[in-house]
């Protein structure tokens, strides 16, 4: 079945063109990727999905409108943002009081059995927590509802690498059961590939590139060319060519294995090598930047 189904998606912001007849389809059970450089329109087509702006165009998510039937739709949907908007005042024991009391779908013992994993107490106010035990906190919280659809936006940004790592080995192992389905939208690109069932690069508003793990591993491929091959490594258009150590490095996209392999060392790019071949050098940001 689909999750979300849109279709000539359009949001602009004044002269602004945020997205731009934005199409994209992910079905339930599947970890989506949505990547793409700063100002891409990745966010604003997060907010459409969770009915947080209006929008021209159809979408349906869940088989619902998102923005006429928002209330219906968030008892089946979960969101973290960039930044954790836990109140600082607040106890992590007031935490799961005020999310056992209103999301009907909330089991406190789950989300005790995530926090009993990290050393955060029960006691503590979320401003005595440090960046990576408030997203734990965060995490468990969100991990604990029995949601169909989880949309994360930059869940990671500022933490350090091990609670980064941690962050996705947790939403694989615990949370993720093949039912449910969930969108990540991340800079981090080369630490969510490992985990993702599809992949989709948006640039100025529109979808660019939409496909699964296992069709982006079969359509792209990456050769280490040798300079006696160079020219007949040419001659089948790579998407991408740069230099590393004297060898050029080429990008493909649909040539046979076969063809490649006689030209040099053939590897599956990584969905960074593949972002900067379509997006360009300048796609690549900063961390922190606005998306």
């Amino acid at each position: 079945m689909t999750c979300i189904e849109a279709r000539g998606l359009r949001k602009t912001y004044g002269k602004t063109v945020a997205l731009a007849g934005l199409d994209l389809t992910v079905d339930e059970g599947r970890i989506l990727g949505l990547i793409g450089p700063n100002g891409a329109g990745k966010s604003t087509a997060l907010q459409a999905i969770l009915g947080l702006t209006q929008y021209d165009g159809e979408l349906k998510v869940l088989g619902r409108n998102p923005w006429t039937e928002r209330d219906r739709l968030m008892a089946d949907v979960c969101f973290i943002a960039d930044v954790a908007v836990l109140p600082r005042w607040l106890k992590v024991s007031e935490a799961l009081d005020y999310v056992a009391g209103v999301h009907p779908r909330f089991d406190r013992a789950k989300a005790e059995g995530f926090l009993a994993k990290t050393t955060i107490k029960r006691a503590s106010r979320v401003r005595e927590l440090s960046k990576g035990m408030v997203a734990q906190l965060h995490l468990a919280l969100i991990m604990a509802i029995d949601a169909k659809l989880l949309v994360l936006d930059e869940p990671t940004l500022g933490l350090d690498l091990l609670y980064r790592k941690a962050f996705y080995d947790s939403l694989l192992n615990d949370y993720f059961d093949r039912s449910r389905t969930i969108v990540i939208s991340t800079h981090q690109v080369e630490e969510i590939q490992h985990i993702l069932t599809d992949v989709a690069f948006i640039d100025r508003g529109k979808i660019v590139l939409d496909c699964s793990m296992e069709d982006f591993e079969a359509r792209y491929l990456e050769v280490l060319v040798g300079p006696e091959h160079l020219a007949a490594a040419r001659a089948l258009k790579p998407i991408q060519e740069r230099q590393l150590f004297g060898r050029g490095i080429m990008l493909f996209d649909g040539v046979a294995h076969e063809k490649l392999a006689a030209l040099g060392e053939v590897r599956t790019p990584s969905l960074a090598d593949l972002f900067v071949a379509m997006m360009g050098a300048e796609a690549v940001q900063p961390q922190g930047a606005a998306a």
